[in-house]
């Protein structure tokens, strides 16, 4: 396993606890930002992009028959195909939280409706449903089964806000156990049946899910009205036969205590399990292998990641999978100081090296904490959960994105630059500067012609400049260009008109004072 600090050249303020990952034939993109769509990117999906480990977000367009998207945060996402040996793929989308904090009921249906090497069009459909309808909800689970050559979504867990006869001021975005209700979701007909299994007595929220063929397995969670992660390991066998489906549940041994956890698929038989939390506050470090052979689960530990003492030092974490074995990690930075920057991020590879780059960094995930402006550092409530299919795992790129005019000078858009004739920054003797910085150095735009990036401690700024800079969308110019720029937003010179004296205002030659009819003409004349 290795783990690399991934650096973010723009809107990284979009990425926040809550977002999720969608991967469309190994491109992966991002949905659910902090806040409503702005003018820049009305959709609210962008195209995630890593090279180098630079991470770029690229805004991505919808058909003109799509409905609107909100920004959902924390809502279950998963992909559905037609038939398990269909290569086309959509992304169902349930649930989640809107930016003022109401919760979501819809159902979303994503899918590509065209692409070339320089935007991709997607097309977002809405889906009624209709017989026993999930409540709105978060911190739940949406699976897709196959059976008999038919398909049906699982829906289950989650945490939504108490009843509004029981919500007061006070308790107004209190939260609760959803009940353990098990809704198999008809995709193509809009059909939801609810069903009630006895070996599921606690509605589980934040919990692990894996989809097999005809299975769901069920991992961790935890209840809040017990405040307990038990060990939990259901496996959810779903039957579709012609007449009604059969929902059966049982409980296997071997399960583990984790929460919040991120689930990413190495190969067709294995699945790895990284983060989460073991007790509130307190994060959970081991990593999991799933394994399975011959219709039989197994969980084992395997080793652990070289964590960065910024990772095993911080309250929380959140992160999604990218697919192929590899995990986006995000942590917060200083609290203390109020900064844009407020994350800081990594890409953790559990896969083996045998496959070519662009294979092994990128799928689907969503996140794990709420986002600290709205709860506390954190909360059980805000936890969330991952999901991942057997079937999503796809090692072939079948589409090329490859395109020599997209290449751009790598050299400018890292931290460890030469950013100024004067740039002194060296990655082997470099020291924190500012009491902003935690393992880069700061770093300013320069606004001038198509930007750059520079140095903050180079180009000689205060702390209390850099963070005033960072904390808006002011533009900044460097040594550099700061002069090239006020000429060219400092207006040209322009030389006030001349009014002759009215004391001057006679005939020349003649000597003859002018008379005032004469004299008021000319006034209104010059006037």
């Amino acid at each position: 396993m290795s783990l690399q600090m991934i650096t973010v050249s723009n809107n990284m303020a979009l990425i926040q606890p809550g977002f999720s990952l969608m991967n469309f034939d190994g491109q992966v993109f991002f949905f659910g930002q902090k806040g409503w769509p702005k003018r820049s990117c009305p959709t609210g999906v962008f195209h995630f992009d890593v090279k180098h480990n630079h991470l770029k977000l690229k805004p991505a367009v919808f058909s003109k028959d799509s409905c609107y998207l909100p920004p959902l945060r924390y809502p279950a996402t998963c992909i559905f195909r037609s038939s398990l040996e269909s290569e086309k793929h959509q992304y169902i989308i349930h649930g989640g939280k809107t930016p003022n904090n109401e919760l979501s009921d819809k159902i979303y249906v994503m899918s590509i409706v065209g692409k070339n090497n320089k935007k991709v069009t997607f097309r977002c459909t809405e889906k009624d449903l209709v017989g026993d309808v999930p409540e709105a909800r978060y911190g739940h689970s949406i699976d897709v089964v196959y059976s008999r050559g038919k398909s049906m979504g699982v829906l289950f867990g989650g945490r939504s806000y108490i009843p509004s006869a029981q919500r007061t001021t006070e308790k107004w975005n209190s939260v609760a156990d959803c009940l353990p209700h098990v809704f198999l979701v008809d995709f193509e007909f809009g059909c939801s049946t609810s069903y009630i299994l006895p070996e599921l007595q606690d509605g589980l929220s934040f919990h692990v899910s894996i989809a097999r063929n005809d299975t769901i397995y069920i991992l961790g969670g935890h209840s809040l009205a017990n405040n307990i992660r038990p060990a939990n390991l259901y496996r959810i066998k779903v039957d579709l036969p012609l007449g009604s489906p059969a929902v059966t549940c049982a409980v296997l041994p071997g399960g583990i205590s984790v929460s919040s956890a991120i689930l990413t698929q190495t190969n067709n038989d294995e699945f790895v399990i990284v983060g989460g939390y073991q007790l509130e506050n307190q994060k959970r470090m081991v990593c999991n292998i799933v394994s399975f052979e011959d219709n039989k689960i197994e969980i084992r530990e395997m080793e652990t990641p070289d964590w960065t003492p910024d990772i095993k030092h911080s309250k929380i974490w959140f992160g999604s999978n990218m697919g192929n074995g590899t995990v986006f990690l995000g942590i917060p930075g200083d609290n203390k100081q109020a900064t844009s920057e407020g994350f800081y991020f990594y890409m953790l590879k559990c896969a083996e090296d045998d496959v070519n780059e662009d294979q092994k960094t990128l799928t689907n995930s969503q996140t794990s904490t709420e986002d600290p402006g709205d709860s506390t550092p954190f909360e059980d409530s805000e936890e969330f959960c991952f999901s991942a299919e057997a079937c999503s795992f796809d090692g072939d790129d079948e589409f090329d994105t490859y395109n020599e005019d997209d290449e751009e000078d790598e050299s400018e858009t890292g931290y460890w630059i030469t950013c100024c004739p004067t740039c002194d920054v060296d990655i082997n003797t470099w020291v924190p500067f500012y009491s902003t910085e935690l393992n880069k150095p700061a770093m300013i735009y320069c606004s001038h012609g198509d930007g750059h990036w520079v140095h903050a401690q180079c180009m000689d700024l205060e702390e209390r400049t850099l963070i005033h800079l960072s904390e808006g969308s002011n533009k900044y110019y460097c040594n550099e260009h700061v002069k090239i720029a006020r000429a060219l937003q400092t207006p040209k010179r322009v030389l006030p008109l001349k009014k002759p004296p009215l004391k001057s205002l006679h005939k020349k030659g003649s000597g003859k004072i002018l008379t005032p009819a004469k004299k008021s003409f000319l006034r209104r004349l010059f006037d």
